[in-house]
């Protein structure tokens, strides 16, 4: 044990190896549906779907433990949901082949970590003003707690000519059982019992089971890998695919930003500036999951703010996203068993998490409507428009745009406006 409470520091960070088991079995099971969503996905841009689930669980495991010993920080990474849409039904065609749309991944990544070794990704988090990243942090919980909704069928899609969003039903077992582990889960919280989110999942699989919503795999099958390395770079590399690279660096961009900066409030890993100590170095393994998910050809691994499940059971270290690294490799060979939790057990784990994250929202100074609007506009599009980097772009060109009708033109660092202009350009031409 001693070692290990070096190498992570665990004595400092107040945490120990079983309170950061129990938050990676957490994160684990709240991400373990990648492994068959990310592939189900890029089948339709053609990857092989059996060879994705293997590369899907080896990118997220080889980046997991790259951030956990690397950074030493409780962030888990997968390929990116949204991001891997974006390759499949948008790149894939525009390039003519999923491993040339793989290689424009790969120089994503590249691109990306260039930002990050001439310090313009850091510099950006230095400038956001503190009432921003705190509503960009509970904005994301309120977009995993719709997600969870959704998954859990509580939340369905509206009918034509109706509200967009419309309410499910009960008598199907999906909400029901989702519901029964929301009441279970939140009951465990409120009398205080540790590992609440994990117990909750594991009732709600076993009655989704008992149910016949979920099935134990029939056959286990040797994995294959023959996706990886099939990106195609130097393929990639036309003019008339510049205007899609530019689409994913700023997504990836941002979208990460909003994460990391969720996770570090979530988690106390801030100082008294709401800064990040060691914010490079989880910037660059960021940076180099985006081209190790593209070479593997399972579209840009990337930070998930599902790992907020793993920090609100107490998790604070690195030796976290190790853990879950460790499961994701195991899960090479077990992914079916994985594919056992239906999205009915993890929604409850999603809610509840968004709860806790929402938190953030009461430091916001709400006297001062000069930030306070960017933040309110912040927190209600990140989960309205399904989106992070969309919910950051209408925040910080609010923010810029406030400053500037109220003549304190100041205020704002140059950096922002560069930012706000860019935002503007992204909403304007982005696809």
């Amino acid at each position: 044990m001693g070692p290990i409470t070096r190498q992570f520091d665990l004595s400092r960070r107040g945490s120990d190896l079983a309170t950061e088991a129990r938050g990676a079995l957490a994160t684990f099971l709240t991400m373990a549906y990648i492994l068959f969503a990310n592939p189900a996905i890029l089948k339709s841009a053609g990857v092989p779907f059996e060879p994705a689930i293997a590369c899907t669980a080896l990118a997220a495991g080889v980046c997991c433990l790259l951030m956990g010993f690397g950074a030493n920080f409780p962030l888990a990474l997968a390929s990116g949901m949204g991001l891997n849409a974006v390759v499949a039904f948008q790149v894939t065609p525009a390039a003519g082949s999923w491993q040339t749309a793989m290689g424009l991944v790969v120089i994503n990544g590249v691109v990306v970590l260039v930002l990050v070794l001439t310090g313009v990704r850091e510099a950006v988090m230095e400038v956001i003003p503190i009432d921003l990243r705190r509503a960009i942090g509970a904005g994301i919980g309120l977009f995993i707690a719709f997600i969870g909704l959704v998954n859990a069928g509580i939340v369905v899609p509206g009918v034509v000519g109706g509200p967009p969003v419309s309410f499910g039903h009960l008598r199907d077992p999906v909400p029901a059982i989702a519901l029964l582990g929301l009441i279970v889960t939140a009951g465990l919280f409120a009398r205080g019992v540790t590992g609440a989110l994990v117990i909750g999942i594991l009732v709600s699989t076993a009655v989704a089971l008992a149910a016949g919503v979920a099935k134990l795999p029939a056959t286990l099958e040797l994995p294959s890998f023959r996706i990886a390395f099939q990106a195609n770079v130097a393929g990639a590399l036309r003019w008339d695919l510049v205007p899609l690279l530019c689409a994913m660096i700023m997504v990836d961009f941002f979208d990460t930003l909003g994460t990391v900066t969720a996770i570090g409030e979530q988690s106390g890993l801030t100082d008294a500036r709401g800064r990040i100590p060691g914010i490079r170095r989880i910037l660059v393994v960021d940076a180099l999951s985006a081209a190790i998910g593209g070479l593997l050809g399972v579209s840009s691994a990337t930070s998930y703010i599902e790992s907020a499940a793993g920090v609100s059971e107490g998790a604070r270290t690195g030796l976290h996203t190790v853990l879950v690294g460790l499961m994701f490799l195991a899960s090479i060979f077990l992914a079916p068993f994985a594919g056992v939790i239906p999205a009915a057990a993890t929604a409850p784990a999603l809610i509840l998490v968004g709860f806790l994250m929402i938190s953030q929202l009461t430091a916001v100074d709400f006297t001062r409507v000069d930030t306070a609007v960017p933040a309110f506009l912040t927190l209600i599009t990140i989960p309205m428009t399904y989106s992070i980097a969309h919910g950051i772009a209408y925040g910080f060109i609010s923010y810029v745009a406030i400053k500037l009708i109220t003549g304190r033109v100041r205020d704002p660092h140059p950096l922002m406006y560069g930012i706000a202009a860019l935002f503007t350009a992204f909403l304007v031409f982005g696809k």
